[in-house]
């Protein structure tokens, strides 16, 4: 459907920034289980920005208007820690054309804690750092310190792990075939499991094979691409 990126986007940020408020004036009890609950779904919901922002990159979220396509992309990217909209396409779009390659932005060929710091000091600028310390601690004026923490910070931090691990980890590290020019490989069919872990984006080959599609519909991707796999 025409509208349906705009609508997803809309639902995500709307989400997030429902249960972020929310959650500012929640009372934290650590025996309270809803606490981890509650920032494991604000992990998810900060994932799911992160997202948009990527499909949007791919001119996905609103093919028919690329100006809102772009400003869509942009708050998404700016509110996952103040990130560069315009430095995470031109890096991405390096990450596509020469995937698993020294020329990958993304791709270390190295242990999984080396690969996430090069990830992360490949993205992450002084300025996003000062941006971030100016915002808490002007937050932390209207709000309670942990709440802050807990549910702004941490989610935060544990989403980028989230998208490294199930993103850019698991689909490209190791060896690829010859034949396998994408050099991504994806998890086993189960849509529940990927979209939990990272918005179907577990299903990696798929996402290079077809970047035009959004991620809603890499589920039907990797359907296709199973029923090719088994001759059926």
């Amino acid at each position: 459907m025409k509208y349906t990126g705009i609508y997803f986007a809309t639902l995500i940020i709307t989400l997030w920034f429902i249960s972020l408020v929310y959650l500012l004036h929640y009372s934290i009890d650590w025996y309270n289980p809803l606490v981890y609950v509650f920032v494991l779904l604000q992990t998810h919901l900060y994932t799911g920005i992160f997202i948009t922002a990527h499909d949007a990159i791919h001119g996905v979220v609103a093919p028919h208007d690329k100006k809102l396509n772009y400003w869509i992309g942009f708050v998404c990217a700016t509110i996952f820690a103040y990130n560069n909209y315009e430095k995470l396409s031109r890096k991405h779009h390096l990450h596509h054309a020469h995937v698993v390659t020294e020329q990958d932005p993304d791709y270390y060929d190295g242990n999984f804690f080396r690969w996430y710091l090069k990830f992360a000091l490949e993205y992450v600028t002084f300025g996003q750092i000062l941006l971030m310390a100016i915002t808490y601690n002007i937050l932390k004026l209207f709000f309670p310190m942990e709440n802050l923490i807990v549910f702004w910070e941490v989610p935060a931090i544990l989403s980028t792990l989230q998208l490294f691990y199930f993103g850019t980890y698991l689909p490209h590290r190791g060896e690829h075939s010859e034949s396998d020019t994408f050099k991504a490989r994806s998890q086993n069919l189960n849509h529940f499991k990927a979209f939990i872990t990272c918005y179907f984006f577990g299903y990696h080959h798929e996402h290079h094979a077809f970047p035009y599609l959004p991620w809603w519909k890499l589920a039907v991707a990797k359907e296709q691409s199973e029923t090719l796999k088994n001759g059926v």
